[in-house]
């Protein structure tokens, strides 16, 4: 008897526990499309994209001079000069591979590092959100969650905007 009062009171305290606290959402690729630093650093981004593809152009523009230079010539060059040639545009062209995955390494680690830094801006707004409107949990809305009650829960995007400046 004594366990099922003790149940009961749980549950009560539960229930009224559960009944006073605050949930939020919050649309964090919303707020982080809105800040003028996601536009500054899709900009630099744009603009390293753009000096890396003319190196790359360029590095292919040379290959393919080396190349219809060397079939012009082939047939009149001796043996060793054919070799050799051939090996320097093969040399080339692996250059051009290796500057090609470099370049996409350094991209994406220049994307990951700039949205680093405003992810982390961001969520030092919602955690300030958070402690400010008393939330037990405030919840991303394009995080893949199956479900999130907008009568239940509080959509906070425009405080985490207001936090950090935004209109």
């Amino acid at each position: 008897m004594k366990k099922i009062i003790l149940c009961a009171i749980c549950a009560l305290c539960g229930l009224t526990a559960s009944a006073q606290a605050k949930f939020g959402h919050v649309n964090t690729q919303e707020i982080i499309h809105a800040m003028p630093e996601f536009a500054t650093a899709r900009t630099e981004i744009e603009k390293l994209t753009q000096q890396y593809e003319t190196d790359l152009k360029s590095m292919q523009d040379e290959l393919q001079k080396k190349a219809e230079a060397f079939e012009k010539d082939e047939a009149t060059l001796p043996e060793p000069i054919k070799t050799r040639k051939n090996q320097e545009l093969q040399d080339l062209y692996q250059r051009i591979q290796q500057t090609y995955q470099d370049n996409q390494q350094a991209l994406a680690k220049a994307q990951q590092e700039k949205l680093q830094a405003i992810s982390e801006k961001v969520l030092t707004a919602i955690k300030s959100v958070g402690q400010d409107g008393g939330y037990v949990y405030i919840m991303e809305t394009g995080a893949g969650i199956p479900y999130i009650s907008t009568t239940l829960s509080t959509d906070v995007t425009a405080q985490v905007k207001a936090k950090l400046g935004l209109k």
